[in-house]
């Protein structure tokens, strides 16, 4: 019997220690962290059939492998993928380099069909690439979409081709441009560093920072963190322009409200550490701009809601930073600045300032408004309709953001 109970004690401690060699081989090869992102919208983009789409990306941290994200969250149909690739970029524009191509697969397979209303991530893929990085995406989608599943305001050029699979093709033939994003949402790489997520509305998607410039305020961040720490960083960008905190409109192209987006977006990031979090101006504008009287909301409720973020944040052990709403008195669109407009965003900032209920407080407010007149942006950061910052104004930005925050 006792040499029945040493087997059996032997045997089970073979087994724990083949247990945890297992346990520790699975978490090293998960070791993985977002370092590009744009976050689909409702399916407002053109209905593809077999066609090419090249898309241009530029990495935030490095890493020795690299893995894709690609949505058809808001899809109404399957989406197929019959080929995918990822490559360096060639020497002209919307080429690639082919010696670097390297096909993309999917649990060893080399296309997938994507059912309505979920996600797939490619398999890992050994491309070794340094932060800031730039990387090429073909995608041959084989299938009629749809209305496509798009990032609407890229503010990046894509290429798409209507003559099949072109996905290795130095130039794709036939070329048309967009500069939405199509069905890619993000790229995570083979890393130890940690996650920070920017969810936000047009201020944080970048409006009117440049195509192909990499000039969001995120963008710039991740420069400054890239410099300050050799990127360990990964920066993901979850911001689409006029989101909300509280409402859908799925006729337009706002997007999922932040609430409802939040899981998909910010908490399936890998290793997210913090989320900077810049949403309620459409909250407080979008109402009585779009006649949408029955949307109107009140500072409390928009708070709430912040409150709610934050709160989901926390529980899945992340850091939530609150950044104050910006100045937009003036603006060009129609009937989207009122007093009373005014008084909610006072509201709102003055509780991200003195509530102590997020983690940090980011005052981009304080970064961009007009020392003259509060309520409006300085003319030197103004797009010129006199709500969305221009890249300088991005960058003043990012450039008040204290990098300890990310420590």
């Amino acid at each position: 019997m006792r040499r029945l109970m040493k087997a059996d004690l032997l045997l089970l401690a073979i087994c724990l220690i083949a247990g945890s060699a297992s346990i520790q081989a699975v978490q090293a090869q998960e070791s993985w962290q977002g370092s590009w992102g744009a976050s689909p919208a409702f399916p407002v983009g053109p209905e593809l059939n077999n066609s090419t789409i090249r898309q241009y990306i530029r990495m935030s941290a490095g890493g020795s492998k690299v893995r894709f994200r690609f949505s058809n969250e808001t899809g109404t149909q399957p989406l197929v993928i019959g080929a995918a690739r990822v490559a360096r970029p060639g020497n002209a524009q919307g080429s690639i380099d082919p010696a670097s191509s390297k096909a993309l697969t999917f649990g060893g397979e080399s296309s997938i069909t994507i059912p309505a209303g979920a996600p797939a991530i490619s398999d890992p893929v050994d491309v070794s690439v340094a932060p800031f990085d730039t990387l090429a995406v073909s995608l041959f989608l084989s299938r009629w979409t749809g209305p496509s599943v798009v990032h609407p305001l890229g503010e990046h050029t894509a290429y798409l081709s209507e003559t099949g699979d072109s996905t290795e093709a130095s130039v794709l033939p036939d070329a048309k441009t967009s500069t939405m994003r199509f069905v890619l949402s993000r790229v995570e790489v083979a890393g130890e560093g940690g996650t920070l997520v920017t969810l936000g509305d047009s201020i944080t998607d970048g409006y009117s920072s440049g195509v192909d410039a990499n000039m969001r305020w995120p963008d710039v961040l991740a420069e400054r963190l890239g410099k300050a720490d050799g990127a360990k960083v990964g920066v993901v960008n979850a911001g689409i322009s006029g989101n909300r905190i509280l409402h859908d409109q799925p006729e337009a192209m706002f997007g999922p409200s932040a609430l409802s987006r939040l899981d998909r977006d910010v908490l399936s990031v890998p290793n997210l550490r913090w989320v900077v979090i810049m949403e309620g101006i459409n909250d407080i504008g979008h109402s009585t701009s779009a006649g949408l009287s029955e949307q109107s909301v009140t500072s409390d409720e928009i708070i709430g809601g912040l409150k709610q973020l934050v709160s989901r944040i926390k529980g899945h052990g992340a850091k939530a930073y609150c950044a104050t709403l910006t100045p937009y008195e003036g603006t060009v669109f129609a009937n989207y600045y009122k007093s009373e407009g005014e008084e909610k965003r006072q509201a709102v900032n003055d509780w991200i300032r003195t509530s102590k209920g997020c983690d940090a407080v980011i005052d981009f407010d304080a970064a961009v408004r007009d020392p003259e007149n509060p309520k409006r942006l300085r003319a030197e950061f103004d797009e010129g309709d006199h709500l969305h910052p221009n890249a300088k104004g991005y960058k003043a930005m990012a450039d008040s953001i204290d990098l300890n925050l990310f420590q």
